[in-house]
């Protein structure tokens, strides 16, 4: 009787924790195996080469399966963009989110803050670790040509959702010059920031400072 009111007390908590919006038990496992995923492969890659690393050592450093590995991830290429699906799922629903009166210039900048704050909140991958991923990037040709992909891509359905925010202000192409320079400017900043010993607040600031760049030639859009 005892062994079970313990274990009832213990799944009341779980429930009262998830019911609290609070990650549960399980939940937090889960983030967990994600981020030992995240970051072994990056390790892994770093050390091996990215072409010389298996699945089966990536899953083998979280001390999971090869199976529960394609429970996160399908592929290698995956891990190393983990982040871009919830990063384009935000920006845009913080377009589709348009406010009275917002203008242009205004909703740009509310997706560029609502983007530094959920990079901010990440806790799978450490500052070093998001510099070494831009190293890979830049050196991996198969991680080259998918980084290209996704950042089209996303700024396609960017651009779209901001016509459809403002299709009384702006043309197809007008959005899709406005997320291009304003992305664009941002993404090569940071990245070059990268090249030099810079701590995390260096590298917002600078961020920060490309979009107010990008933003400054966008008035023109009203």
């Amino acid at each position: 009787m005892v062994g079970r009111s313990r274990s009832m007390g213990s799944e009341t908590v779980a429930a009262e924790t998830e019911a609290s919006g609070a990650p549960g038990l399980r939940e937090r496992k889960k983030q967990r195996t994600r981020q030992a995923l995240i970051e072994g492969a990056l390790r892994l890659f770093d050390e091996k080469g990215y072409e010389e690393t298996t699945l089966a050592e990536i899953a083998a450093g979280a001390e999971v399966s090869t199976r529960t590995f394609f429970s996160y991830f399908a592929s290698k290429e995956d891990v190393v963009f983990f982040d871009t699906k919830e990063r384009l799922q935000l920006a845009v629903a913080t377009i589709a989110d348009r406010q009275p009166d917002e203008t242009v210039v205004g909703m740009l900048l509310r997706v560029i803050n609502k983007s530094f704050e959920q990079a901010a909140s990440y806790q799978d991958i450490t500052f070093d670790n998001a510099a070494l991923r831009v190293r890979l990037i830049l050196t991996e040709p198969a991680l080259q040509a998918r980084a290209l992909h996704l950042l089209f891509d996303s700024q396609l359905h960017m651009a779209r959702a901001l016509h459809g925010a403002f299709p009384d202000r702006l043309s197809d192409t007008d959005a899709a010059a406005a997320v291009g320079a304003l992305i664009g400017g941002i993404k090569l900043s940071v990245m070059v920031s990268l090249e030099e010993e810079r701590s995390i607040e260096d590298v917002w600031s600078i961020a920060r400072r490309a979009s107010e760049i990008a933003i400054s030639g966008l008035h023109t859009l009203g």
